[in-house]
């Protein structure tokens, strides 16, 4: 029907899905929904462990990159019934009628029809569901690394290695990840026994004693008037209602970026931002040759 969004009708792991305006460019640089789409399935063997299990947060820019996006917990009204579906207290709510039903992309389908809806960014919390669908303690630690300008993600490698000993003299193993955007994210595995509140006061120590010791260059304090020239290290996504953006998550910029695992070596190497961007098809490439560097460690 003339008028009509073009629609093609595909089969994904025993799933059918409809897809549309596979042709429409989300990104500046022509990339298009369809280009996206075939970028989370190419590299689905390494970003689905990062989200299973945790409720997903979407952000969404059905008109591209140059429009403002929005942020979207409650599931779609036009989900499939395969698509898994948990039903959660909104944070700080203290009436139970105050829930949110979130989605978890558990499986290929689902990821497929997230990016079906022009969900660029995938965010999720630094815990899982129970089998019962109940949030269980943090399975991670993360120290989110936000640069003030002029500062950097230069001067958050410098900063991430300091990070990196503190938690090292606790018996935290650090896992790198650049945010896609200016920053970077330090994960550390849980074993359990610390809940969300326990683990948030943990990472705001860790934070203001590098501040302490690092005061040119390192920032605790949410005061976003401080943060020029420095650091601010983002204790605060270790709260049980907020949420990061995943390993393998595109970026809502005006040309695609990913957030992407790195190594150490290439951390303390880095002398210039683009040393540390990475577009869908580095990260394609990086998978092929090293597989997932956070595979087994503190995301998955």
């Amino acid at each position: 029907m003339a008028g009509q969004p073009e629609r093609v009708t595909v089969t994904v792991g025993g799933r059918q899905l409809s897809l549309s305006n596979l042709d429409k460019p989300l990104y500046s640089d022509g990339t298009t929904k369809g280009d996206v789409i075939a970028y989370y399935s190419a590299v689905a063997p390494a970003l689905l462990p990062h989200l299973a299990g945790r409720p997903l947060t979407l952000r969404r820019w059905p008109n591209g990159t140059a429009t403002s996006g929005f942020f979207e917990k409650n599931v779609a009204r036009t989900a499939p019934d395969w698509v898994r579906q948990v039903d959660l207290p909104v944070p700080g709510s203290s009436r139970d009628r105050d829930t949110i039903r979130f989605v978890t992309v558990d499986d290929l389908p689902t990821l497929v029809w997230v990016a079906n809806l022009a969900g660029l960014e995938l965010h999720v919390p630094q815990w899982r569901l129970t089998p019962s669908g109940e949030p269980a303690p943090p399975d991670r630690l993360v120290i989110d690394l936000d640069p003030g300008p002029p500062a950097d993600i230069v001067a958050c490698c410098r900063v991430a290695v300091l990070v990196r000993e503190m938690l090292d003299s606790i018996g935290l193993a650090t896992s790198p990840c650049t945010s896609g955007n200016k920053g970077m994210q330090l994960y550390a595995g849980l074993d359990g026994t610390l809940d969300w509140q326990q683990t948030r006061r943990l990472a705001h120590e860790v934070a203001q004693r590098l501040e302490s010791s690092h005061p040119a260059l390192v920032l605790s304090s949410m005061d976003t008037r401080a943060r020029r020239g420095k650091v601010f290290l983002d204790w605060s996504q270790n709260h049980g209602g907020k949420t990061t953006i995943s390993p393998y998550s595109l970026r809502g910029l005006p040309v695609p970026r990913v957030a992407t695992p790195v190594s150490w070596e290439q951390v303390e190497a880095a002398e210039a931002a683009d040393d540390l961007r990475f577009a869908p098809q580095d990260v394609l490439a990086r998978v092929a040759a090293h597989g997932d560097l956070l595979a087994g460690g503190s995301t998955t």
